[in-house]
């Protein structure tokens, strides 16, 4: 399928694309790289910079292996791209020549690029001549089969010894449109129902969502702007009820690193908890009360550092706390493949650092008997397991709590660990549930 408008030429899409490109290279996430791009540009070249993303260890071995020294940064970026759609024939969204020759064109339309034009087309001509052979070079080399770094393989081979090949395989595809019906407003079944009198197909997934069978622009989603439901991917849908169970009355919540406020609002719309948002963006603190305006609930949303509850805490004790903690995001990468090519391998550490410091901070805020929910969208155990064992075992009053643990991409890679799950098809995630015992209360029997 072609997904640039007929309206603009391809080699627009393509120089954007290798600008977004260029930007990913440089420590951006393409979701910002993308919020620069025309706007008449903007479906097209992230439709464009996805597929690229998700061969771009190809890409790049090939043109180390037609290019006899490394070209120009902007020459390499439109070759990657050009490469990238083009290696796998069945998938090119265009007629290969009409690609190589926009490609070039592209060349030809911009400064940095232009006397190299002639290089753009020798190379990819080549390419379309010599596809086979090239492409099995290029297949020799691991992290250009899987598509990710070499050290974070490693991780997964060692962290899930039998499914690291079923995650790398579920990273490389694209990820399913999930909604989450505002319970306030509608129930699963009978948004299923609406959906089908759209001539839309879906399926239900958990307690509170809906899977598309084909993904559809948000604002085409039937009563997404009335705030009947959200899009939210079925892993993350089971915070709010995890954290919840059992809970009565009012009780008061505290869910940290709350932006954009996705499991805020469905804290609210499954009880009448009084629920305090905080992120440490103002930026994306306007994003959380834009969700919540759309869906008709109410927050106290602040802007504040969770790991510094002097500035922000008003020492009334919390019932529950959902701390969604920063991390390498090795969960979600089938929906943002832009983060294997962003994190480095020392970033893991770093940010499980991070955790550990959210969790000491917030741990004394909570009420004795409270629960918190530390979550991670990650696969990995040091931001998940590990962390968890290691803040128990540092914390006597810390009670781990039946939960689901380390959720894998994808119910195909998950079957081996959770062979009842009920999300079905989800992005990679953590949960621990932990119980604040009371003191002077001795810790259950093994």
């Amino acid at each position: 399928m072609n997904p640039s408008s007929p309206q603009v030429p391809l080699w627009r899409q393509l120089i954007a694309t290798a600008a977004v490109l260029q930007s990913v290279r440089s420590g951006q996430s393409s979701s910002a790289a993308l919020a620069k791009v025309a706007q008449d540009l903007r479906p097209g070249v992230q439709a464009l910079s996805y597929q690229v993303l998700r061969s771009l260890a190809r890409a790049q071995a090939l043109v180390r292996l037609m290019a006899s020294r490394a070209p120009q940064p902007a020459v390499e970026a439109l070759l990657c791209v050009a490469l990238a759609l083009l290696w796998k024939e069945e998938d090119c969204p265009y007629d290969t020549f009409t690609l190589v020759d926009q490609a070039v064109e592209a060349a030809k339309r911009q400064p940095a690029t232009r006397v190299q034009a002639g290089f753009v087309n020798g190379c990819l001509r080549r390419f379309l001549r010599e596809r086979a052979a090239l492409v099995d070079a290029s297949s020799r080399d691991p992290e250009v089969v899987w598509n990710h770094p070499g050290w974070w393989m490693a991780r997964l081979r060692r962290d899930h010894p039998q499914q690291w090949q079923h995650i790398l395989q579920a990273d490389n595809q694209h990820a399913p449109l999930c909604l989450r019906v505002n319970a306030r407003r509608s129930s699963r079944d009978d948004y299923l129902a609406l959906l089908a009198q759209a001539g839309v197909a879906a399926s239900p997934v958990g307690e509170y969502g809906v899977l598309l069978q084909r993904a559809t622009a948000v604002a085409a989603i039937p009563g997404f702007a009335d705030g009947v439901v959200s899009v939210q991917d079925a892993a993350a849908q089971m915070a709010a009820p995890l954290l919840l169970q059992g809970s009565t009355g009012q009780p008061r919540v505290l869910d940290a690193c709350a932006a954009p406020g996705g499991k805020t609002a469905h804290l609210l719309e499954i009880s009448d908890a009084q629920v305090t948002a905080l992120d440490i963006d103002a930026q994306r603190c306007e994003r959380i009360q834009g969700t919540l305006q759309r869906l008709g609930l109410q927050a106290q949303v602040l802007t504040a550092d969770a790991a510094q509850p002097a500035a922000w805490w008003d020492g009334v004790p919390f019932d529950a706390i959902l701390l969604d903690a920063p991390c390498t995001a090795s969960g979600i990468v089938r929906r943002h493949p832009d983060v294997p090519w962003l994190r480095r391998e020392s970033d893991v550490a770093q940010l499980a650092r991070v955790q550990a410091a959210l969790l000491q901070a917030l741990w004394p805020l909570m009420r004795p008997g409270g629960r918190m929910l530390y979550c991670t969208c990650s696969v990995f155990l040091q931001e998940g397991q590990d962390q968890i064992q290691t803040f128990v075992a540092h914390n006597t009053d810390a009670v781990l709590q039946a939960s689901p643990g380390h959720l894998l991409p994808t119910a195909a890679a998950n079957r081996a660990t959770v062979p009842d799950n009920p999300a079905g098809d989800h992005d990679g995630f953590f949960y621990a549930l932990l119980e604040k015992r009371a003191q002077g209360v001795a810790a259950p029997l093994a």
